[in-house]
């Protein structure tokens, strides 16, 4: 039997229900380097769900970076999508002097990743700026390892390029922002028929990214956003739920929300304190 210190930060088993942990931006622990490579290869090994940011470049291939500037995370300045591949050997990460991770380097890590391992690439840009160039880019480095990624963006027209391109390819959408701002102007029953309809669209996704606290706002309601999606058949990734203090597990507040979300059995949580979550929760349900 595993031990309680033995937390991976893979998943939890509840109710006969598997619920993924994903790693958020490549962070096992919050304490971990933003986008670490070493905690991506670990998480490779392991067999873990991990996500990571992209951000376009000039000459058409990404960068592993949040922001859509490089300063505050790196020791570069100005727009990333100003840059090409060869303006960027020297600009670091500001945490731990680490080069930057690029497309082309990803395509090559895949390429040992475990089978069970899963990298969501979390688009930043719109298709404006990622253009087709930046498509052709994707097909031409994850056309053979698409079963090891997941495309993400806020941007549907970003998707439906992605799916005309790389049909294979598991994709994601993220209407958080959208959904937030029809409950506020129209209520749940709105939020619901626009919630459907993007699980009709044309994206065609596999996964839905929703926020932790709107799928809650909802489930006090009567509203069951992770229930609609799964009788459309998609997948919920409820995003971001980070436990404030690792060491002391749960809250007594904390504690009540994930309860109430692992109740309604998402897919996958994203967290930036995976195996403490993990380790908390065993130690919470076993008294």
């Amino acid at each position: 039997m595993t031990r309680l210190l033995d937390a991976q930060g893979l998943e939890i088993s509840h109710e006969g229900h598997r619920t993924r942990l994903k790693w958020h931006r490549l962070r096992k622990r919050f304490a971990d380097p933003l986008f670490s490579a070493e905690v991506m290869a670990e998480g490779f090994a392991a067999g873990a769900s991990m996500e990571l940011d992209l951000r376009v470049r000039a000459d058409g291939g990404f960068v592993v970076l949040h922001d859509e500037d490089f300063e505050g995370e790196t020791t570069g300045h100005g727009p990333i999508t100003e840059k090409r591949r060869s303006d960027l050997s020297d600009i670091r990460m500001r945490e731990g002097d680490r080069p930057l991770i690029l497309s082309e380097d990803l395509a090559a890590m895949l390429q040992s990743a475990h089978p069970a391992a899963l990298l969501q690439f979390d688009m930043k840009d719109d298709y404006e700026a990622v253009g087709a160039g930046g498509i052709t880019h994707l097909a031409a480095h994850f056309q053979d390892i698409a079963a090891s990624v997941i495309v993400s963006a806020g941007s549907l027209d970003l998707i439906v390029a992605v799916k005309e391109k790389l049909p294979h390819l598991l994709r994601g959408i993220d209407p958080t922002d959208k959904l937030y701002n029809i409950w506020q102007a129209s209520g749940w029953k709105a939020v619901e028929m626009e919630l459907r309809a993007d699980l009709r669209g044309p994206t065609e996704p596999d996964t839905i990214y929703l926020h932790w606290r709107l799928i809650l706002d909802a489930a006090r309601e009567g509203f069951d956003m992770i229930g609609l999606c799964q009788d459309e058949g998609k997948r919920v990734d409820a995003w971001t739920f980070t436990l404030k203090d690792p060491e002391a597990g749960f809250s007594e507040e904390e504690w009540k929300n994930f309860q109430a979300l692992m109740a309604l059995k998402p897919h996958q949580i994203t967290t930036d304190e995976a195996p403490a979550t993990e380790r908390s929760w065993r130690q919470r349900m076993a008294g």
